[in-house]
């Protein structure tokens, strides 16, 4: 890890006018003086099969892992589908997982949001989207759910307009870059 660390800000929306998206644009801003966030879409990303998990995987589908590989911690931006994740943000979950016990995502800082324009912030996703990202090995961040309620009046051309929703988040960034710090502190010292 750099002195700047790298954040891999993941989209489980496909919608081109995602509030999963629109959040992390915000977030790539208001962190602009601390970590570098890329934002990656999942639209292209295969749907997750055995058979073509090879040693040579499909296109969208290396690339996500590699981008995964490449951060120092991740954060999985979660719509709500019927008080769930969405099925793109779980398939990813599944290449990044893979091969087992050696995917991109295994011992990987991972940081949860949701997102909804009712009131609830898309909380019931939570618990799919930690449970899913523990099996596949990721260092869940321990920090309260993330969820953003009325995301729609929150974010807006790629800024957060409500600072008390910016600082909530902000505080879980903060979460994820301390255990990253932690990560590379006890890796300089062989532990």
């Amino acid at each position: 890890m750099t002195d700047r660390p790298k954040i891999l800000g993941i989209s489980g929306s496909l919608r081109a006018g995602s509030f999963s998206t629109a959040v992390l644009e915000a977030l790539k801003v208001a962190l602009a003086d601390t970590a570098d966030l890329t934002v990656f879409r999942l639209n292209g990303v295969e749907m997750y099969n055995q058979d073509e998990d090879t040693e040579t995987p499909p296109a969208h589908a290396a690339a996500l892992r590699a981008a995964i590989a490449a951060a120092d911690g991740v954060i999985l931006a979660s719509p709500e589908y019927n008080y769930g994740t969405s099925g793109a943000l779980k398939n990813a979950i599944d290449w990044g997982s893979r091969p087992y016990g050696k995917g991109a995502l295994r011992g990987k800082p991972a940081l949860v949001l949701t997102s909804s324009p009712g009131s609830t912030g898309g909380i019931r996703a939570q618990a799919q989207v930690r449970e899913t990202l523990s099996a596949a090995g990721s260092r869940v961040i321990d920090y309260p759910h993330l969820a953003i309620p009325s995301v729609g009046e929150k974010v807006k051309d790629g800024v957060f307009t409500d600072d008390k929703t910016k600082a909530f988040v902000l505080g879980g960034v903060e979460a994820l870059l301390k255990e990253i710090k932690l990560l590379a502190l006890a890796k300089a010292h062989g532990l």
